[in-house]
């Protein structure tokens, strides 16, 4: 496969979104933007977030919903790529987020749940119903840390529902093409989860094995210290789950078969998105070097989201 390189100097990419115009949007989480990359590299600031914005994703309405983390510490490994840490000194609360994409007016949607706050919500994913999916990674701090969770929510803040609680460090989240199966990469044990769903919002708990309804469909290639990031489906229903450190997509089957490990040239491989008129190019987020690069020959057409624009 051939990698196009599409912008270069971003701080620390994440959540990007193929937009029917040729651009991608993504965040830069390290510079708590949500950001626009034309076809031609340009980036623009579509909104200043602050925080840490970590996922991206267009609503019903055609705005952007951002998952905020609240912000990392940062660090510079010695061959010049940045990673995130634990929990920032100026750490300002997770959040979910609405930009309008017209005017840049940032909208605060929910921050807690059952009255407990949302500690570092990581990724999103809307079904076909206009509801979003999101992940809550948790935060890391010296000597403690907070456990993850996952969210269902309507998009006009009205209600907000745990569907999974006190699981460890949930990031990328994605469904299944039917919408029956919502996906989940665990980062610290580098694991991609399956929920079955009886409903929207709700796990069916009628179906083994235990817990009912909930099942680790692939682990990470690559032997140990490899770690799970964001991921999207393709039109076959394969999970394609960004992993750092191993650095590249691992494109996993419906039924937890790995398919391909696909090499990037950036141990934080963190985010796929697909995009173009055939669905068959994808863009990827070479965090630790600030990159957006794109594969225009991918072996499988993207699935098509339900609100991208």
């Amino acid at each position: 496969m051939r990698i196009r390189e599409i912008a270069a100097g971003l701080q620390f990419p994440e959540g990007p979104v193929a937009m029917d115009d040729g651009s991608v949007l993504l965040v830069e989480i390290a510079r708590g933007t949500l950001t626009r990359v034309t076809p031609d590299g340009r980036a623009s600031v579509v909104a200043e977030l602050g925080g840490g914005p970590n996922g991206a994703a267009i609503g019903p309405d055609g705005a952007a919903y951002v998952t905020n983390n609240g912000g990392f510490q940062w660090h510079r490994r010695p061959d010049g790529q940045l990673r995130p840490g634990q929990q920032g000194d100026g750490y300002s609360g997770g959040r979910i987020e609405r930009v309008n994409l017209s005017t840049g007016r940032v909208e605060r949607v929910y921050d807690r749940c059952d009255g407990e706050s949302l500690r570092g919500p990581n990724d999103l994913v809307f079904d076909a119903h206009g509801n979003l999916y999101f992940s809550d990674l948790g935060k890391i701090r010296t000597r403690d840390m907070d456990r993850g969770a996952l969210y269902h929510a309507k998009a006009d803040g009205s209600a907000i529902t745990c569907i999974a609680p006190s699981i460890m460090s949930p990031n990328g989240i994605g469904l299944s093409p039917d919408g029956r199966t919502l996906y989940y990469a665990e980062t610290e044990g580098a694991r991609l989860w399956a929920m079955d769903l009886a409903e929207p919002g709700r796990i069916d708990r009628r179906k083994p094995p235990a817990p009912p309804g909930v099942r680790v469909l692939a682990s990470a290639p690559g032997g140990h210290h490899q770690y799970f990031d964001s991921l999207a489906v393709d039109a076959f229903g394969n999970v394609c789950v960004a992993t750092i450190l191993h650095g590249g997509i691992t494109v996993v089957a419906p039924d937890g078969g790995v398919i391909s490990h696909v090499p990037m040239p950036d141990r934080y491989t963190t985010n796929i998105c697909f995009g173009g008129k055939d669905m068959r190019t994808a863009f990827i987020t070479l965090s630790g070097t600030g990159r957006l690069v794109a594969v225009d020959d991918w072996p499988v057409p993207g699935l098509r989201l339900h609100f991208n624009a």
